[in-house]
């Protein structure tokens, strides 16, 4: 009989814990597949607890990509930000406690997945249902190692529930490989996840959820025809809303600007979470110069970075929520939404070709003219590198806190060029990928097979 192995005793690759207190360990012995997995209302509980994982990553995209990023700059470290500050200033090591939980934490997503790719095929219950349950798996499964391979690059893969004996002999993956995986995964979410769910399911992957990140993954790794290709299917302008702010709005989350949203909820214990990026003085906001003065006096998103008043502290207008009788908040992390689509479909226009006029420049403007901006012409634009330096500059405006400045800085290969002129830290190449945790190398002990990243 096949055991879950929840333990934590020899590598992350297997699990974590499932609550994110790692001393909380059930026995091994508590929960077998085969005891498990029975009937449809088993597999929807294994992937709701697939979900409920990526609201724990929440506060890792903010330690990995936003305090990496030009948004933030932390003066110095105070009691427990020294791995912040040191991931801020780039001066971090393998021993870094965040980044050692953001790997444990990512790969126990995949365990979560995994659970129900390797089971769902033995039961039977309605065949769309089954395919539904395994494409939010995949789904799900892909985000997780999208997130890896872009942190840590080569990494390994692992598609099915492990022992602890596999588990030290399964090394490190070239990121090739694990972006086929990723491919894989999400060309099978989308033809296999639904356009939409009834109301009492709003926070599930939709088909294009998985073409959003389809997308996002085909333009990282430069392929731009594919990402066009893909984007061009979830990319609708009229799905923008009309006043930028209303995007963050808590009172209407599922409103048609978002595409994939990982979900809170601050009227049910355990399920909310605390003020971001809030602070007791706002003269001690962490946001850099350079962000703060990038928004000009009547662009619409300057208020969304705006600190507004949230009881006794500040919160950025595009995450200020009413407290709940728990005491916690309620706004959910939008990873997808169409503005993102609509600016990745102008960045792979235009890297397949420059065109004055054309689809990219319209695209481009619905993002600028909703921000009441003015619209740019090619007399603004002459050319395919200056449009290049506006996509990227527009995207600084669009998303600051929502976890994509540091990636599209690596992607863009600006991270040096903009980080220097963003808080002044002087980086080095190697530093555009994290290292692995010391943890993690000591586990195997094998640096053939599972090796450190370069410069650490």
């Amino acid at each position: 009989m096949k055991k879950v192995i929840y333990r934590i005793l020899l590598i992350s690759l297997i699990a974590v814990s499932c609550s994110d207190n790692f001393t909380e360990l059930p026995s091994e012995n508590d929960l077998t597949t085969d005891s498990f997995y029975k009937t449809a209302d088993d597999f929807n509980a294994a992937v709701i607890s697939a979900y409920q994982k990526i609201q724990s990553q929440v506060n890792l995209y903010f330690e990995l990509v936003e305090w990496r990023s030009d948004n933030l700059d932390l003066g110095a470290p105070t009691a427990g930000t020294q791995d912040r500050f040191n991931i801020n200033k780039f001066q971090e090591t393998s021993a870094n406690e965040l980044i050692r939980d953001a790997w444990a934490n990512f790969y126990n997503g995949i365990f979560r997945a995994n659970t129900v790719t390797d089971n769902i095929g033995n039961i039977n219950f309605d065949e769309s249902l089954k395919k539904q349950f395994e494409a939010e798996a995949r789904f799900l499964r892909a985000l997780n190692y999208f997130n890896i391979v872009r942190l840590w690059g080569d990494a390994p893969i692992v598609l099915k529930v492990i022992s602890v004996e596999e588990s030290l002999s399964i090394g490190r993956s070239p990121a090739a490989e694990v972006y086929r995986v990723i491919e894989d995964d999400l060309q099978f979410a989308v033809n296999n996840l639904p356009g939409s769910y009834p109301a009492q399911d709003f926070g599930r992957a939709t088909s294009a959820a998985a073409l959003a990140l389809l997308g996002k993954v085909y333009l990282t790794q430069k392929k731009y025809s594919e990402a066009a290709t893909v984007l061009e299917q979830v990319a609708n302008p009229n799905n923008l809303m009309e006043n930028v702010a209303d995007v963050f709005d808590t009172n209407n989350k599922n409103n048609r600007e978002v595409i994939f949203s990982i979900r809170f909820n601050k009227d049910i214990r355990g399920q909310g979470h605390g003020l971001w990026f809030a602070v007791s003085d706002i003269s001690i906001s962490p946001f850099t110069l350079k962000l703060i003065n990038a928004y000009t006096n009547v662009d619409a998103r300057r208020d969304l970075i705006e600190y507004v008043p949230s009881g006794n502290r500040f919160v950025p207008g595009k995450f200020f929520d009413t407290e709940s009788a728990f005491r916690n908040f309620g706004n959910d992390y939008i990873l997808l939404r169409q503005a993102d689509v609509l600016l990745m479909l102008a960045e792979a226009l235009n890297e397949q070709s420059y065109q004055p006029n054309g689809l990219a420049f319209a695209y481009l403007n619905d993002i600028r003219e909703r921000a009441n901006l003015t619209p740019l012409t090619p007399t603004d634009i002459p050319d395919q590198e200056h449009f290049r330096a506006v996509v990227l500059h527009e995207r600084f405006l669009e998303f600051p806190f929502e976890g994509h400045r540091w990636l599209d800085l690596i992607r863009t290969k600006k991270a040096e060029e903009e980080i220097n002129s963003g808080i002044g830290a002087i980086i080095q190449e190697y530093q555009l990928l994290y290292p692995v945790p010391q943890t993690e190398i000591e586990k195997i002990n094998d640096q053939s097979l599972f090796y450190q990243n370069e410069g650490y």
